[in-house]
């Protein structure tokens, strides 16, 4: 009968095919694609998948547990907090993702942000097509839109977490001769040093820092956990960045902070639901820019999200292991259910 490999996430980019009938002969491979957005709907279309390609869907405990045939799930992109690894584990189920997918659009992204914040350039766009322009006589701009505005040369950047992503923020920020320190508690002190960032405690990161960029997983542990008590630990002067995910932020806390100065402004590429509603306070406020979750997307970074996860199915189901390996503790279980080796 074959193998299915089930696409579940609702992604697409048109024009950019999926890996062609070769590829599924030689393994005797269909591919269906079923767009699910809830558990019901994943139990559906996947009960009977040998591989599953996810883009952030609900693979709960309970949807993992209904998988029957299912040997690997592997997760576009870099964030794959809607597995839950563990039940995977568990499972004998290799869960896998694109570490390296997109990191030179996320960093130049972050920095594009970082930029926009800095030189205020959304709010003069609209001052100018709103027909303010400074004159000898008449001075609005800089007066209403540029104030406070500091040259970046020697201003902070804290980077919250320095994984991928951040270490590739980290040149971009130094060629504009910002300072770079960075809070991971997580990445040893040498990878910091290779890369010429300064490790330091949250504490002294939130003083000391012009401008703030995320680059945390969500986790349990961890939502929200841009708060309040955060955001007053900060320079009335900062700016916020977050190109991670949404759930991070208490989305009250940072309006707030914003909407009465305890921090200068955000540029925020995600946020807690997407897409936010219209009513979203957020949204209205002239020092926040927002970018829909684009920071990732490019005509190459396109074409690796929908080829990378497809070949880590691909290697997993010829017998080995996936490079982009989430939970290689899997491998005893993954052995003892399905008689393979790596």
């Amino acid at each position: 009968m074959g193998l299915n490999i089930v696409v579940t996430t609702p992604v697409d980019y048109p024009g950019i095919p999926y890996y062609g009938e070769e590829t599924y002969r030689e393994l005797d491979a269909r591919l269906e694609k079923k767009v699910c957005r809830g558990e019901d709907e994943l139990l559906e279309a996947a009960r009977d998948a040998d591989a599953v390609i996810t883009g952030g869907e609900p693979y709960s405990r309970r949807v993992i547990e209904g998988l029957e045939m299912c040997r690997v799930i592997s997760n576009i992109g870099i964030g794959y907090d809607g597995v839950d690894v563990e039940a995977a584990t568990e499972r004998g189920i290799c869960v896998a993702n694109v570490p390296d997918y997109c990191l030179e659009e996320m960093a130049d992204h972050t920095m594009g942000l970082l930029l926009a914040c800095a030189r205020k350039l959304v709010r003069l766009d609209k001052a100018v097509k709103a027909g303010k322009w400074d004159t000898q006589a008449k001075v609005t701009i800089r007066s209403e839109v540029m104030q406070p505005t500091f040259r970046l040369r020697g201003q902070t950047l804290g980077l919250i977490g320095l994984g991928r992503i951040p270490r590739s923020v980290v040149p971009r920020a130094k060629a504009f001769a910002l300072n770079v320190i960075a809070y991971d508690p997580y990445i040893p002190a040498e990878v910091a040093e290779g890369v010429g960032v300064e490790m330091v405690e949250m504490d002294r990161l939130l003083r000391e820092s012009d401008y703030i960029s995320l680059h945390a997983a969500l986790t349990a542990e961890n939502r929200g956990m841009m708060n309040a008590e955060v955001f007053a630990r900060m320079k009335p002067t900062a700016y916020f960045i977050n190109t991670a995910r949404g759930g991070l932020v208490d989305e009250e806390a940072l309006y707030d902070a914003l909407s009465r100065g305890v921090i200068a402004g955000a540029g925020l590429d995600v946020m807690e639901p997407e897409p936010p509603s219209l009513d979203n306070p957020l949204l209205h406020l002239d020092n926040v820019i927002v970018t829909a979750h684009s920071a990732n997307y490019s005509q190459e970074s396109a074409v690796e999200l929908r080829r990378r996860p497809e070949e880590e199915v691909f290697r997993v189901l010829r017998g080995e292991w996936p490079y982009g390996f989430v939970n290689p503790q899997v491998k005893d279980n993954f052995v003892s259910r399905w008689g393979k080796t790596g």
